[in-house]
């Protein structure tokens, strides 16, 4: 069963002037919700692991993660739960930087499934995390990510729904197939677009 914490007490029905996906209003919180409880992490022992369809498998720890180039991307969110939340501002490593940096040759991938600590997973297709499409996140409006926040690192895949953009990220496994992760086996859509409403499975 999912978690949530208090955030949804700021609500507007109008959209700011610009345009939300359908279904959607506008917050100026930042509602917690999760899967489990929240992890706690230190960046010690933080580590990712990327895994190729060919077995092998490529970490990196904090250091290594601080060491690559950053970029700072200001986003909207999208929450399944149907709360948006406009220029948001995040730090991070780009995924395609951090894949690179890790992996001698182009993989033969198709898919992505990545794995958090606390054992939530959610997959994804490749592409949807290239051509600065997707981060690995480790702050938030100019601070350290906060652990309810899905701190020190979190996946960010700000076009499409947020439960695709995991907490807590530990794991990148490669995968030529497409394998449901934690939501996608309940129900939730394989893909997630929010501005085709693809909340759940048949949407």
């Amino acid at each position: 069963m999912g978690v949530v914490s208090r955030g949804f007490g700021s609500r507007r029905d109008d959209d700011g002037g610009r345009p939300l996906p359908p279904g959607q209003y506008l917050t100026e919180d930042f509602p917690v919700l999760s899967a489990g409880p929240t992890q706690v992490v230190d960046t010690d022992r933080w580590r990712l692991d990327v895994r190729d369809v060919d077995g092998s498998t490529h970490s990196i720890d904090w250091a290594g993660l601080m060491a690559l180039p950053s970029e700072e991307v200001t986003v909207d969110l999208h929450c399944v739960t149907r709360w948006s939340k406009h220029d948001t501002t995040w730090r991070g490593v780009s995924v395609e930087v951090l894949l690179d940096s890790l992996l001698e040759e182009e993989t033969e991938a198709e898919f992505a499934l990545v794995r958090c600590y606390g054992d939530y997973t959610t997959n994804l297709p490749l592409e949807d995390l290239l051509d600065g499409k997707a981060w690995i996140a480790y702050e938030y409006d100019g601070d350290e990510l906060r652990a309810e926040h899905g701190g020190p690192a979190r996946l960010l895949v700000p076009h499409l729904y947020l439960w695709k953009s995991a907490k807590w990220v530990n794991g990148i496994e490669l995968r030529q197939d497409d394998e449901p992760g934690f939501w996608e086996t309940l129900g939730y859509h394989e893909y997630g677009d929010p501005w085709l409403e693809q909340r759940y499975s048949g949407d």
